[in-house]
């Protein structure tokens, strides 16, 4: 690691990062297929040196803006490879349709093999369902960079995105439009207290259904290209209605009735207003500024703010202009408990004291201020400058590249930091973190050139699709947010 730094010294952060990032890619059979979460030759690797799939998109998209396609194609095959394609009714298999959390590659007598963990060896045995998501955003995002579209059009391929679909939008115990799924289910992926409906999983399920409705070749599959068309308005109207807080959407909700039945009830989801920290969002909310809740669900409206989810909803099209402004309204407005001295915060405020205790169990790793917990994670950098450039505020993004390359290097691109204010490198943090080096280099490629944003930006709904939410009648206090 000495002779490394060594070696980095008297160059600019961007070669030292491209070096790096170089370093990070895994090969298979002697084509590249991925790369590794870090590459941390201090510590004991555990499942560091897999490639992830959320992982891996950060350092995707740089390959692809830089035209390095084949190891995204590489990539995008192998884990197509990984997916089960039969029925299991065994409690303790990866059922149809999952896209793996991570691989690695494994020699056994010479010969060369992949083995995926879908989440029976990773700690608390989480199993992703961000992976699913990300991949089919990550497949469109190739077509997109190659303008070839042959690719997803590939039987296995097509096949794959429908058992993906048919997970997301088969029969279940639910009656919501969104996902119904366990904590620890995405980024976030130990106990944090995101089980049911949380906001980054819904985005991302927004993004992958119209990922996947540009993909799917109508005949064979029209009933799920139906289910999506159904589908989708219904997410996008949900979300934007009952996920949005703002200054007037807290003044109704303060406001709130509990207890409501029927179809005239307004507080939908039975929410308790002695739940909301009203006084504590009074004063942080700007007046002009808003965001997308944490979670809604039966009597939970989490009004933490995850970073993932508001950004995300920004680049795909969920949010409408008016949120979207709002939101990076909020980022400014509350830059130094946002972003701080480390772009960004994973979420916000931090759970403490005996919420902490009893929400994460006494997590060692996510401790307030830390690691999941409102801790710093650099790979949102990309998020952000890609939301600062579509909402027309590239300068929240060159403060952000500003402060962060002033930091990376020297501290050996850390994982995340700790701290209110993200001036402490992670206490377990891993050094050369892949997505950590992509996200810099994404974020910048960005701001250089904003028609990268097409990579994960989507058109608005087609008006033939906005009129079938229309059809579904949401009652809700502020009915007038607009499709």
């Amino acid at each position: 690691m000495q002779k490394l730094n060594e070696l980095l010294a008297n160059e600019t952060i961007e070669e030292a990062a491209w070096k790096a990032l170089e370093k990070s890619i895994i090969y298979y059979k002697g084509r590249p297929v991925g790369t590794v979460a870090a590459f941390d030759v201090s510590v004991e690797a555990l499942n560091y040196d897999q490639c992830f799939v959320r992982d891996f998109v950060s350092s995707a998209l740089i390959f692809l803006i830089k035209g390095r396609t084949d190891i995204v194609r590489n990539f995008l095959e192998e884990t197509l490879k990984l997916q089960p394609k039969e029925r299991q009714l065994d409690a303790y298999k990866p059922g149809r349709g999952l896209i793996p959390a991570s691989f690695k590659v494994v020699t056994d007598n010479g010969e060369e093999y992949l083995e995926a963990d879908f989440g029976e060896h990773a700690i608390a045995r989480v199993t992703p369902v961000d992976s699913c998501l990300w991949w089919i955003i990550l497949l469109r995002a190739y077509v997109v960079a190659t303008k070839d579209v042959s690719l997803a059009y590939q039987p296995e391929f097509q096949t794959g995105i429908r058992l993906i679909m048919e997970i997301c939008l088969a029969n279940r115990f639910d009656m919501y439009p969104t996902l119904l799924v366990p904590d620890g289910a995405c980024m976030i992926d130990r106990r944090l207290g995101i089980y049911g409906h949380p906001l980054e999983l819904q985005v991302l399920f927004y993004a992958a259904l119209r990922a996947a409705r540009e993909m799917l070749i109508c005949q064979g599959n029209q009933d799920v290209v139906e289910a999506i068309d159904n589908r989708l308005p219904l997410l996008c109207a949900h979300i934007r209605q009952h996920y949005w807080i703002d200054i007037n959407r807290l003044n109704a909700i303060y406001r709130f009735k509990s207890e409501e039945y029927g179809k005239t009830a307004v507080n939908l989801f039975n929410i308790y207003v002695d739940s909301i920290p009203y006084y504590e969002l009074d004063k942080w909310l700007p007046k002009k500024g808003g965001y997308l809740a944490g979670n809604v669900g039966p009597s939970q409206l989490d009004t933490r703010f995850f970073a993932l989810g508001n950004l995300m909803a920004i680049i795909s099209d969920l949010a409408t202009e008016e949120q979207s402004q709002a939101i990076m309204t909020l980022i400014e407005d509350r830059w130094e408990d946002l972003v701080g001295d480390m772009p960004m915060k994973i979420c916000y405020p931090a759970l403490e004291h005996e919420e902490y205790r009893i929400v994460t169990g006494c997590d060692p790793k996510n401790i307030p201020w830390s690691y999941h917990n409102a801790g710093s994670w650099p790979v949102l950098m990309w998020m952000l400058a890609a939301a600062s450039v579509k909402t027309g505020k590239p300068y929240l993004a060159g403060k952000a590249l500003e402060i962060a390359q002033g930091r990376l290097l020297e501290d050996e691109w850390p994982e995340y930091y700790d701290g209110k204010k993200g001036r402490l490198i992670g206490k377990q943090a891993r050094k050369y973190q892949t997505w950590t080096i992509a996200g810099f280099l994404l974020a910048g490629e960005l701001m250089k050139d904003s028609s990268h944003l097409s990579l994960v930006s989507f058109d608005k709904l087609p008006s033939e699709l906005v009129s079938r939410a229309c059809e579904f009648e949401i009652r809700s206090v502020d009915a007038s947010v607009s499709l």
